[in-house]
């Protein structure tokens, strides 16, 4: 610290206002200071919305200053700072701004139109090997630890290469496999719009994209990385073996990635992988409906990243794009990922029963599992775009997955009830098996033509095929639920085994037409229809001791259902700016119809509905904004909820649908504050959303300890659902080498539901019920701190805080942690990360403290193409990490410990193309 205060003292403050020849103020002026004695820029800086600039400079040195802007020429003039802080004005002169000023110094950051342009090496120091590793370092940009990249509190929603799509709707493959040494400009796209013909006719506030220009070197030539690694130490074999190759030319482009290792790490998750949209942007958010397809995942997809005892993962991934000609580009991709992962789990449930309130009743559930799955899953995409001029933009994609996942699990449930009769225990082991081969293919065609300044149409249409095939089978020594007469109770074991198939066809189609009523005006007319088709087939069976399959035969048992949804609506929206105003008024009219064939019978329901939305913008400044968005929505279930026998969803929990439920009714209200000041390198953004939701869709549900018959039904409209969230965050880089935010977010949330109690009969319609209201709050707190030094030791601080409020009790986690980096001696790189988490609840039930760290030493003299890297991973030998989830219904509180991967240490090569 004293090296640096020392350093800054013999520093002044060089500062002055950028104008025109009128005296008027130039805003986002680029202002440079070239030391003539070292010839290396040693300040820079954008001029602010009055124009002013400052400059911190070494005191008694000649400087060349130079400022540019769009639009005049460039200014350059010797100055020479004295013993004190100095004033200097500049006047620049309209013209043509000379480029070759920019070849030899170029700003670190610039900014032109709705583009932010950050030239790489201005923010690296050498430590850097990944795309990932420079977003970190730029001023305004963020990268979660799932390596999304966020950029003014907004997640970036694609990642170019040279003007191509790299690896479409995923910004994770980009971060984590891009090399650094191959970067030139970072350019973030605000205000994104990739149809040209829609641009300034839709409102884009919300679509953030960035672009990667590569270094002259890397175009035209394969470049890339290959590494391979072994376990130094271990007793079992651990390696890893991850190609990286990449070639961009104009006319085509060839990404290469593959990744196979048993150390747990993860280029992509099956989390990752379901979530992957493939780039395909959502057509109907103007609508005013949602129905969306629900997911029979059988709640495989627990791993979201290392939280494992033991990963094996295979990855490979390619992306294409080639230009047949200027006007035609054909792109894609495929990826594949395997896992093999051992998991467990030790997990402690807790809920209150407030039934009678003279007696209260606590069930606490302890479980211990013991789980592995094997995930293979496969990606690929396909995209034509054809552009022939500016009036016309033809697109097709397709995208197709397929994957193959199993899990087995062994389970040991202890459930201890405690009210004024004393304590009862209940022992259960559970050894399950699920399995699912699910399929989709998703299609996409896009045309838009413009047939003068006035008149824009739009024609899109999607359909998406999907067939799912979850099986589930449990072992228990004790099966809760009644099944029927057919059930055989007499048996050693309950071997329960249900099997699923759920076919969906569903097709949107939408027409827009835009006619320019003014400059600064348009109305817009949608025709659309949202028509889908389901089948859904199920049945449980029993497997007994002697092996024979018992066939459950009650209705109640099986599913046989076909579900079709039509919705037609007409879209009316109109937009105007008023000076510093953007208005977006409209709304749309709904036609719906809906018809399920069951159990011999079918229902149908056809109904109208009205849906206003509004979307208001206030372009406070050139980078400082307000917006608010409000809409209605109706919101629809799909075949899943609907389905009325029996369907298993773990061997706690059984679930029957509702042929009768309607549509719920939702309105929300979003507010964002966002300013971005150049000028000091400020970020500011701020967001709150309140969503109120009535008639929702919920469970009536029987809980019996820690086993739940539920079903779903229409709440009355008396008890909405409501949520509230805020979040904020402050960030600025300072002093040239610096970088701080703070930053915080509330969520609050009440949810309703219909409670069953037992009684003396076995009919379960008839059972006393009530409403039972969960409220649920979450507090986070950040603050951050980094520096950015060329030469010296780099360090970056933070520290988070969270309190989880759910009703039953409530946690808290500090999470402080810190990062090092150092490049030394023009050859080594350290890189090292410590994370503390301490984990606590107020009731002092759950204390826990534990810690990670992790670290790599890294050799590469200049000019080689050979890498040594000697890495290690969990060096505190830490056993396990915690983790604490609330549910709804019933209130049950959980507390949760993964035990995680040991210490691994690992020494690779790395040959650089």
């Amino acid at each position: 610290m004293a090296l640096s205060i020392s350093a800054f003292s013999q520093n002044i403050r060089f500062e002055g206002i950028v104008k025109d020849s009128t005296g008027l103020g130039l805003e986002m002026a680029n202002v440079m200071a070239i030391n003539n004695e070292t010839k290396a820029m040693d300040a820079y800086a954008i001029t602010n919305d009055k124009g002013k600039f400052i400059l911190n400079l070494k005191a008694n040195t000649p400087y060349t200053l130079k400022a540019s802007y769009i639009g005049f020429s460039t200014y350059e003039k010797v100055v020479n700072t004295s013993g004190e802080n100095m004033t200097y004005n500049i006047e620049m002169n309209q013209g043509v701004q000379l480029n070759d000023v920019e070849l030899v110094y170029e700003m670190p950051v610039t900014i032109s139109g709705d583009t932010i342009i950050y030239n790489s090496d201005s923010f690296t120091n050498g430590t850097e090997r990944k795309l990932e590793d420079v977003l970190k370092k730029l001023p305004g940009v963020e990268v979660n630890k799932d390596g999304e990249i966020q950029v003014e509190g907004k997640t970036v929603q694609k990642v170019m290469v040279e003007g191509k799509d790299f690896f479409d709707g995923d910004t994770k493959i980009a971060t984590k496999n891009i090399p650094a040494d191959a970067l030139d400009k970072i350019q973030v796209l605000r205000n994104y719009n990739e149809v040209s013909n829609l641009k300034g006719l839709e409102n884009n506030e919300e679509n953030i994209a960035i672009n990667i220009k590569l270094k002259e070197g890397k175009k035209n030539f394969w470049f890339g990385d290959i590494t391979a690694g072994i376990g130094v130490g271990h007793e079992e074999d651990r390696h890893l073996v991850n190609p990286k190759l990449f070639y961009y030319s104009p006319k085509y482009s060839i990404n290469v990635i593959g990744n196979i290792n048993n150390i747990g790490e993860l280029p992509l998750t099956a989390r990752d992988y379901f979530k992957f949209t493939g780039g395909f942007r959502s057509m109907m958010r103007k609508g005013g409906s949602s129905f969306n397809v629900t997911s029979n995942d059988l709640g495989i997809l627990g791993l979201n990243n290392n939280q494992a005892a033991n990963i094996k993962t295979k990855f490979g991934a390619a992306n294409f794009s080639y230009n047949p000609s200027k006007a035609w580009t054909l792109s894609g991709f495929g990826i594949f990922l395997g896992n093999d992962t051992q998991i467990q789990n030790i997990s402690r449930s807790t809920r209150v029963d407030t039934q009678d309130p003279s007696n209260e009743a606590k069930i606490v559930n302890d479980e211990n599992s013991f789980t592995e799955q094997q995930n293979n899953l496969g990606l690929v995409k396909l995209s034509s775009s054809y552009v022939p001029s500016e009036k016309v933009h033809l697109d097709y994609d397709v995208l197709m997955k397929l994957s193959k996942q199993n899990e087995d699990n062994t389970l040991f449930s202890n459930q201890t009830i405690t009210d004024n009769s004393g304590t009862a225990s209940i022992f259960n082991d559970v050894y399950s098996n699920k399995n699912q081969t699910p399929f989709s293919i998703n299609q996409n065609l896009n045309y838009y033509y413009t047939l003068n300044e006035k008149n824009v149409f739009a024609f899109e249409m999607q359909h998406l095929f999907q067939e799912e095939d979850p099986f589930y089978n449990a072992n228990l020594a004790f099966q809760p639920f009644n099944l029927g007469t057919d059930y055989d109770t007499s048996q050693a074991r309950n071997d329960v085994n249900q099997s699923r198939f759920i076919k969906t066809n569903k097709v949107d189609t939408k027409f827009d037409y835009y006619y320019m009523l003014t400059p600064k005006s348009n109305i817009n007319l949608t025709l659309g229809n949202t028509y889908s088709y389901q089948n859904f087939n199920s049945s449980i069976f029993q497997i007994l001791d002697n092996g024979n399959v018992n066939d459950l035969n009650d209705d109640i048992n099986s599913n046989n259902v076909r579900y079709a949804f039509n919705d037609v609506f007409l879209g009316v929206h109109y937009k105007f700016i008023l000076g510093e105003f953007t208005f977006t008024p409209g709304f749309s009219v709904h036609q719906y119809n809906t018809k399920d064939s069951q159990l011999g019978t079918e229902n149908t329901q056809s109904f109208n509905r009205f849906l206003p939305d509004l979307y208001a913008l206030w372009q406070i400044k050139k980078s400082e904004t307000l917006t608010y968005n409000y809409a209605l929505t109706n919101n629809f279930t799909d075949i899943s909820k609907l389905a009325e026998g029996y369907v298993f969803s773990n061997y706690n929990s059984l679930f029957q649908g509702n042929r009768y439920l309607e549509n719920s009714l939702s309105q929300s209200h979003s507010l964002r504050y966002f300013k971005y000041n150049m000028f000091n390198f400020e970020n500011i953004f701020a967001f709150a959303n309140y969503t109120r939701q009535v008639d929702a869709i919920k469970n009536r549900a029987l809980l019996t300890g820690i086993n739940q018959t539920s079903s779903s039904v229409n709440i009355n409209s008396n008890f909405a659902d409501e949520s509230f969230s805020a979040s904020g965050n402050y960030g600025r880089s300072f002093l040239k080498y610096y970088k701080a935010s703070v930053g915080a977010s509330f969520n609050w949330s009440k949810f309703n539901n219909i409670r069953v109690y037992p009684d003396a009969d076995t009919d379960p319609t008839n059972n006393p019920t009530e409403v039972q209201t969960t409220k649920s709050v979450t507090q986070s707190y950040n603050a951050k701190f980094s520096t950015n030094f060329k030469e010296l030791p780099n360090l970056s601080l933070q520290y988070a805080f969270t309190l989880n409020d759910n009703q039953a009790n409530i946690f808290y986690t500090d999470n402080p942690s810190v990062e090092l980096e150092y490049y030394f001696l023009d050859a080594f790189s350290f890189v090292s990360e410590y994370s503390f988490y301490h984990n606590r609840s107020k009731d002092k039930t759950v204390d826990s403290e534990y810690d990670f760290l992790s670290a790599s030493l890294m050799y590469m003299k200049k000019g080689s193409k050979w890498e040594w890297k000697l890495s290690g991973t969990n060096l505190l030998e830490t056993k396990a990490l915690n983790t604490n989830s609330f549910s709804q219904l019933g209130g049950t509180s959980t507390f949760s410990s993964y035990i995680v991967q040991p210490r691994y240490i690992i020494l690779s090569l790395k040959y650089n193309l």
